[in-house]
């Protein structure tokens, strides 16, 4: 029990930190509003900091996962399939949340939306073409740098990485340089991490002794419909999908083995973590090993059915907070195409969350004070994004093996003894 509590500690402790500096903010802001404009300044350089970050590392993080690509990993059909697969997947995630905000829409603070007119900034002048051009790419190197153009640096980013992949012996070093830049920030990441109980305690405390108490009815309703949400598409939707790849006795086999990863995610809230444990019940899936070692792996960084969700949630607060149209068809075919990028980009980030809900009010132009709400959202709803991206990967290489054609998938492994299918390493 003593070793217990030290490991729930390790796991949870940066999310119960988060929740301590929420609920101390939120208290101050509700007992003492006339101070929580000297606690905003706190707030600000937290943000300021994420935002300086977030340019390099999003540069290495994509560029080095791009230009690392080796030919192992080049497996023609699984690839091809396993892409399929996790795009499917993905976008089915965030259209049955999309489906589920439409029904259940949740109604902005009172002062949000006497605020909102004040942020409908644009260029009415712009002809569809502009948006494009200027969303897509920017005409000096130097406005890259700029998170406004986070999107066109991020596609840049991609380019660099195509092109030190395609360099071969030449490029070497320069790859080895990525994946080393690519460390140093995650590390730079964690440093400015540490700080966030502080900054979202402070911006909290603002938000609540400007906005009101009612400002905690408001995110509670948006949390309760994601995890009913995620509970019934990893009950409901997971067990499709298995039965997609083997009928009844896919499902049979896919729940039998999944209780041990769906523990290690929720106990860990890492889908690395978890990575290794998807591993050994695979075989017991009747997943072949070809198939596992591919999928598996690349789907913890590639494949997060659970951040697909929680990113649509998080644009639709931000969009509720300033009175926007969330439902307009243009915002809806962002949103998906932010939530496909979030998931790849994410993955292998600390705390990689944060840095697509900066990419997300880049992308749309939003003020930086809804980040702090889209934060809190993401903190909250973790325990059950990792469950789903964890595990997803199980149910997605099973898809994978039998779309591809391999040998071992779980049609052909129906004839298996299920003594060995017991979920036990």
């Amino acid at each position: 029990m003593e070793r217990q509590l030290p490991n729930f500690l390790k796991n949870y402790g940066s999310i119960l930190l988060l929740l301590l500096g929420i609920v101390v903010g939120s208290i101050v802001g509700g007992f003492f509003p006339e101070i929580v404009a000297w606690l905003k300044p706190l707030g600000d350089i937290f943000l300021n900091l994420l935002f300086a970050a977030v340019i390099p590392l999003l540069f290495f993080a994509i560029a080095s996962a791009v230009a690392n690509i080796d030919g192992s990993q080049k497996l023609g059909r699984i690839i091809s399939t396993m892409a399929g697969v996790f795009l499917g997947t993905v976008i089915i995630a965030a259209l049955c949340t999309i489906i589920v905000l439409w029904f259940f829409p949740v109604d902005a603070p009172q002062v949000a939306q006497e605020t909102a007119d004040e942020l409908l900034q644009g260029n009415p002048g712009d002809t569809w073409g502009d948006k494009l051009v200027r969303f897509v790419t920017v005409d000096e190197f130097y406005k890259l740098l700029s998170r406004e153009n986070m999107l066109a640096f991020v596609i840049f980013s991609f380019l660099v990485g195509i092109a030190a992949m395609r360099s071969g012996e030449t490029g070497a070093s320069f790859r080895k340089f990525l994946i080393s830049g690519n460390e140093v920030m995650k590390q730079l990441l964690i440093l400015i991490m540490k700080i966030a109980p502080i900054g979202l305690g402070a911006y909290f405390a603002y938000q609540v002794g400007t906005i009101g108490p009612e400002l905690f009815g408001f995110y509670a309703k948006p949390l309760g419909l994601y995890y009913i949400l995620g509970a019934f598409y990893f009950i409901v939707f997971f067990s499709l999908y298995a039965y997609a790849a083997g009928g009844k006795h896919g499902v049979n086999r896919f729940w039998r083995n999944n209780i041990l990863p769906s523990a290690t995610a929720i106990s860990t809230c890492s889908s690395i973590a978890t990575m290794p444990v998807n591993l050994s019940v695979a075989p017991k899936m009747g997943i072949p090993a070809a198939v596992a070692n591919v999928v598996i792996p690349l789907g913890t960084t590639l494949h997060k059915d659970g951040s697909s969700m929680s990113s649509i949630v998080k644009i639709y607060v931000a969009f509720v907070l300033i009175g926007w149209d969330f439902f307009d068809p243009m915002t809806l075919l962002t949103a998906l195409g932010i939530t496909i990028l979030v998931s790849i980009v994410a993955g292998g980030i600390p705390n990689g969350g944060y840095i697509g809900e900066m990419l997300m009010i880049s992308v749309y132009g939003l003020p930086t004070e809804a980040i702090p709400a889209v934060m809190i959202i993401g903190t909250l709803v973790d325990p059950m994004a990792t469950l789903l991206n964890a595990t997803g990967d199980n149910v997605a290489a099973m898809l994978v093996a039998k779309f591809a054609g391999a040998r071992g998938t779980l049609s052909a492994a129906d004839g298996l003894n299920t003594d060995d299918a017991d979920g036990t390493d």
